[in-house]
């Protein structure tokens, strides 16, 4: 069977689990399980939303969504990536005026002082939401996942496969096609998914990685972080669905929902 019709009969089962799971019919049945034992933060109205995966509370903080990336605005002279402002109104949709909680899964700020999340809609002014999930489900964000704030991030991974099953909200666009890793041009960057095949390891000459994933007809090399270490032990002739920043060919893995198998269940 090809890559690509792998791939998508991946995505269908992943995302009728995806449905099960939203309608109850499944252990999983109620989405909030995974964050709200995460540890509570405070809680503020969100005044302002920046981008897709960013906003600013009531109380002056700034909060960076975890577990997702969306497209980014204009800056420095860089134009916004596509799909900036439909991300930001359906965040600025489900979020402006609303009170939310904040709940941590690990480093609680980033070098520029904003919270790290998982964000819940805690008023009575609408439904309850989780904001990270939501972007992901209605297509306005993909999964991105650091080792450093991982905890409850897999959920998200099944609802981004439903999202590209459904091609809701930005999966519509071209801009977010998928690619096979073999038909990528030279110069290729940002974040990105592709689909590939494994074709062998080497030991890496950069610091701070454990190894190179090499891939079947591709330019392009997963570099694998130590906290994602166990994805060197990947065997030649695996089909992946890799996801992570592309610069100067090689595609920085850190953390093993970053990279899934196609063969596994």
């Amino acid at each position: 069977m090809d890559l690509m019709r792998r791939a998508a009969l991946y995505i269908v089962s992943a995302g009728f689990a995806a449905a099960l799971a939203v309608s109850g019919c499944s252990r999983a049945s109620d989405p909030f399980e995974e964050i709200e034992r995460l540890a509570a933060g405070e809680t503020g109205r969100v005044v302002r939303v920046i981008d897709g995966d960013a906003l600013v509370l009531s109380t002056g903080q700034s909060v960076r969504l975890i577990g997702i990336e969306a497209p980014a605005g204009p800056s420095r002279g860089r134009p916004a990536e596509p799909g900036f402002e439909a991300a930001k109104r359906m965040l600025e949709d489900m979020s402006l005026g609303r009170e939310v909680q904040l709940r941590y899964a690990g480093l609680t700020r980033d070098r520029y002082d904003r919270a790290l999340a998982h964000l819940i809609t805690v008023d009575d002014l609408g439904p309850k939401l989780w904001l990270n999930a939501e972007m992901v489900r209605r297509g306005g964000a993909r999964v991105r996942v650091y080792p450093d704030t991982a905890d409850a991030s897999a959920p998200l991974v099944a609802l981004e496969q439903a999202a590209r099953e459904t091609r809701v909200g930005l999966w519509a666009r071209n801009e977010w096609a998928i690619t096979d890793a073999s038909q990528l041009p030279d110069r290729f960057g940002g974040f990105q998914l592709v689909l590939a095949t494994t074709s062998g390891m080497q030991g890496s000459d950069q610091p701070g990685y454990s190894c190179d994933v090499l891939l079947e007809r591709s330019v392009l090399v997963l570099n694998i972080r130590p906290s994602a270490a166990e994805l060197c032990q990947l065997p030649p002739d695996t089909e992946v669905l890799a996801r992570g920043f592309v610069r100067d060919q090689g595609m920085e893995i850190s953390h093993p929902l970053n990279l899934q198998r196609l063969d596994e269940p």
